[in-house]
């Protein structure tokens, strides 16, 4: 176990990297440049001189300048040789604030003016996480009871019915589902906000919304394995021994069944704790969806880059989790 922890911790970096030199490669042949768009309205000057200042006018300039920034290199470098420690007292003789220096920087925001990638992450990743761990959590106990239901009894009404719903929740887009809900408990009923953020009552409808299609997967794969157990040997065995049939299906068949569960919760937590780009618009939530649509139309590399690797370690730790998850529930599997 403490073997697979380590070969899997060494690996990240080297996956991390990967993904952040496809990412840039990819941003970078985006047209355009933000800081030459009409909203920031900068004179040519102030541009050129940005765009030198942050690298953005060399691509392996760029790169190499973000590493050592977003590592800590920089920060290291810049205090072991009393630079950091300079830029601060330079800012208290001028009468002003000292910068905001981190460790790991990852860099200024080009689209939003006075606010760097590190507050923009730290104020909109605890929204999404919020959202996602609720959502994956109501998903669970849906699908779960949903394929449980379905494999008491397969091929019947409550079987059938449990499937249908599944499908809808797999077929129906999110910005569908979310729709209803705000008209339906909304505007109809007005039971809910239909949007913002702040209020226990904001967190009920997206995460609803985000959970319905992770619900359907659970549902299907609990079904599936629940039916592949109740024909086990372990089974009749059980039933053979006078054990009650919700005991059966609980303590027995459920435990094996949940398996599959399980390797799908990793990604599936990954993408809903992140946050769905469709329902963060639909509802208005300040989450790292939102700032990550917006970066990638005003090609903000900083927070484009800040966001995707931010969403690849956590599905890089997550899918770790579930790996460790899987050796404790069934210690045969290597």
């Amino acid at each position: 176990m403490l073997g697979l922890i380590v070969r899997r911790l060494l690996q990240l970096p080297l996956i991390l990297l990967v993904i952040f030199t496809l990412t840039l490669s990819l941003a970078w042949a985006i047209p355009g440049n933000p800081l030459e768009s009409t909203e920031r309205n900068l004179d040519r000057d102030v541009a050129a001189a940005m765009k030198a200042q942050y690298k953005l006018d060399n691509f392996w300039s760029f790169y190499f300048s973000y590493l050592s920034n977003v590592t800590g290199v920089e920060y290291t470098r810049d205090m072991l040789s009393g630079r950091l420690e300079a830029r601060q007292q330079k800012a208290l003789d001028a009468g002003v604030a000292p910068p905001a220096e981190r460790f790991f920087n990852l860099g200024p925001s080009l689209q939003y003016r006075d606010r760097n990638v590190n507050e923009i992450v730290a104020d909109s990743l605890p929204v999404s996480v919020t959202i996602g761990a609720t959502a994956i959590l109501i998903a669970v106990v849906i699908g779960v009871f949903a394929g449980v239901v379905g494999a008491a009894k397969p091929n019947s009404f409550a079987d059938i019915g449990t499937l249908s719903v599944a499908l809808i929740g797999i077929s129906l887009p999110s910005f569908v589902i979310g729709t209803l809900l705000l008209l339906v408990f909304g505007l109809w009923l007005s039971i809910f906000p239909i949007g913002g953020w702040g209020h226990i009552g904001n967190l009920v409808l997206p995460s609803v919304t985000l959970s319905l299609p992770f619900a359907a997967y659970i549902a299907r794969l609990t079904r599936m394995g629940m039916i592949d157990n109740m024909s086990a040997d372990y089974i009749r065995t059980a039933r053979a021994k006078g054990v009650r049939e919700r005991n059966v299906l609980l303590r027995h068949a459920l435990k094996n069944a949940f398996l599959p569960v399980l390797s799908f919760l990793g990604p599936a937590c990954a993408l809903a704790m992140t946050g769905s780009f469709v329902v963060e618009r639909v509802f208005s939530v300040p989450g790292m969806g939102q700032h990550f649509v917006n970066a990638v139309q005003n090609k903000d590399l900083f927070l484009l880059i800040g966001v995707v690797m931010v969403f690849a370690t956590m599905l890089i730790s997550l899918n770790l989790l579930v790996d460790v998850l899987y050796r404790w529930v069934d210690p045969r599997i290597q």
